[in-house]
């Protein structure tokens, strides 16, 4: 079913510029649509009136649609966010407040142009990966109506879903940004921890809960995330996001990326699931990822963790008093699965917290050598009637890679991967290393645009390419001497956690000198006269980048060096005066040659 607007960022803002359309006109318009499908899917538990819509409206009237970045967009905000003036429910009546001011995102996004159309319904307390734990009712999926939309952030998925908002908010501490995102066709960006501000977010578990983006592309993820990550004063879990992380980026994968791959893999008997994840798979290596199989064991252990331990005592913090004061009303599968957090003390806690991280030294020391790591978000479908009957059971099943990504601090986008045969989508996740997610969302986009899956209302993916080469924590570095592996300096790489990516050359544009004191090279351009230079490519964490080149004594320097295959990366370049006394040595082609050249 085709929606009545194309609300993709990029689509609506040029509607907006060109007079095509106004922010009443499509507020008002999907106001009607969502009042429409919410007796069927349960996907809203307020729906702003036109009165309450009107002051955003309002203060739009007069402003040029070019001069906000979201002038004008819709978007939805899951019911454990605040938005000032509307009640805050957390799917519990009981707990219901009216928020007096707006969550630290919810204001930036306003700020920005965004219109907040309603509050959406979720798992009771954000507890729950299905989306049917609501006194606001079940939501169903937004394509087939046995399955459910997800969980918990299920009404947000189904509100960019079903074409009446752009994006939306959810939060996710064990899944719940990720699995309603792939049971709806959706990108959801599971950022770093703390990249997002929570201040204003009702806590399923403070130290774990992020909140999240929806959206049909991964394009409109990394825009909303570069519009947003900064550090809040009001969140103490805030993070400031580095530099190598923002807008700049989004690009382009380089050929080469090493994608892990689950050396066991677990889909409940699914064929068609372990068919699509198959096929996300050669589609990674078709864009030029190479696969490398990792042990898992390890992340499954620590996702044990989140339910049999200390974070059931902290998801019991919020709604411990009121399952004391008032047990009635707290739906029973929530009290069941927070009932044991009482019993947990301090010792547990502790415990918990020395085995997670024993776990998560493995993992890193895993993801250090690799870009991305590469999962089903979900292993199988779960279906209405199965939920019913196991609630408990089933709802875990849909957790099974998604559990442990918060509690190792890891960065998750996920990404439409294909449909089974009755139509139900699925999907997988990238996820990698805290504050890579810029370089995540551009391999999302990558693999979104590689496919032919349509978008939501049946559109399709724009296939232009973004300008740039996406970039992560790491910067490649060029090195022609003492830095060469093996040889004198080639530790103060190493120790600063440097990875070796291989041998190459540079362009034939250069010249290499043995520097006066014998034990350096110079490599000075020399675009008429030069020759192909033997180098090696280092991949630098960028946290390192600063103290290793203040480490770097003159003549040489940091620069930018051309490669034959035409790149320009970061490397080793020498000043002019440091060739005084120095021995030109280009004819060996290169440091290592020249020092075995007596042997």
């Amino acid at each position: 079913m085709m929606h009545p607007f194309d609300l993709r960022l990029n689509v609506l803002a040029q509607a907006y510029r060109d007079g095509r359309l106004t922010p009443r006109e499509v507020l008002m318009t999907v106001r009607e649509r969502a009042i429409t499908l919410n007796p069927t899917f349960n996907a809203f538990i307020h729906i702003l009136s036109e009165q309450e819509l009107e002051p955003y409206l309002a203060a739009l009237d007069d402003v040029p649609p070019a001069s906000l970045p979201l002038y004008g967009v819709p978007f939805a905000i899951k019911d454990n966010i605040d938005l000032a003036g509307i009640a805050t429910t957390a799917a519990c009546p009981a707990f219901a407040y009216t928020a007096t001011e707006d969550a630290t995102l919810v204001a930036q996004l306003i700020a920005l142009g965004a219109i907040p159309l309603g509050k959406t319904n979720l798992d009771q307390f954000a507890t729950g990966l299905n989306g049917t734990r609501s006194p606001y009712g079940a939501c169903r999926n937004s394509v087939h109506a046995d399955y459910p939309a997800g969980g918990s952030s299920a009404g947000s998925s189904l509100a960019v879903a079903l074409g009446v908002a752009s994006f939306a908010l959810g939060t996710d501490t064990a899944g719940s940004g990720r699995v309603p995102a792939a049971l709806n066709n959706l990108v959801g960006l599971k950022a770093t921890k703390g990249l997002l501000s929570t201040a204003g977010v009702i806590p399923a578990c403070r130290t774990l809960d992020c909140v999240t983006f929806f959206t049909t592309t991964a394009a409109e993820a990394s825009q909303l995330l570069a519009l947003t990550a900064s550090h809040d004063p009001r969140d103490d879990y805030s993070r400031t996001n580095p530099a190598w992380n923002g807008a700049q980026a989004f690009g382009t994968p380089e050929v080469g990326f090493r994608f892990g791959v689950p050396d066991t893999l677990e889909f409940f008997g699914c064929t068609q699931s372990e068919a699509l994840f198959n096929a996300a798979k050669a589609r990674l290596m078709a864009l030029g990822g190479v696969p490398v199989t990792i042990d898992f064991a390890p992340f499954l252990a620590a996702a044990k963790l989140l339910y049999e331990g200390p974070w059931v005592a902290e998801r019991y913090h919020v709604a411990g008093a009121l399952i004391e004061q008032q047990p009635e009303a707290v739906l029973p599968v929530i009290r069941a699965v927070l009932n044991k957090a009482p019993g947990t003390d301090a010792v547990a806690t502790f415990d918990a917290q020395y085995r997670l991280q024993h776990y998560k030294a493995h993992c890193d020391a895993i993801l250090a050598n690799l870009e991305c790591v590469l999962t089903p978000t979900y292993p199988r479908p779960v279906m209405l009637a199965e939920l019913a009957a196991e609630p408990v059971k089933r709802n875990s099943d849909l957790g099974y890679y998604t559990n442990f990504m918060n509690l190792l601090d890891y960065a998750a986008v996920a990404v439409p991967a294909g449909v089974m045969e009755n139509g139900l989508p699925s999907g997988v996740t990238l996820f990698g290393r805290a504050f890579t997610d810029q370089y995540l969302l551009s391999l999302a986009d990558a693999f979104q645009r590689n496919q032919s899956l349509a978008l939501p209302g049946g559109r399709q993916i724009d296939l232009v390419a973004p300008a740039g080469t996406a970039t992560n924590d790491r910067m490649q570095i060029v090195v022609c001497g003492a830095h060469l592996d093996g040889l004198a300096l080639n530790g103060q790489l190493r120790q600063r956690g440097a990875i070796l990516r291989g041998a190459a050359h540079s362009a034939p544009r250069y010249r290499l000198y043995a520097l006066a004191d014998g034990k350096r090279p110079g490599m000075v351009r020399d675009a008429q006269h030069g020759a192909a230079i033997a180098v090696e490519v280092w991949d630098l964490p960028s946290s390192e980048a600063g103290s290793f080149l203040a480490g770097i004594p003159a003549p040489l320097g940091l620069g930018k060096v051309e490669l034959e295959d035409g790149r320009w990366l970061t490397g080793f370049i020498c000043e002019d005066y440091g060739l005084q006394g120095a021995l030109e040595i280009t004819a060996y082609g290169g440091w290592r040659a020249w020092l075995d050249r007596g042997m």
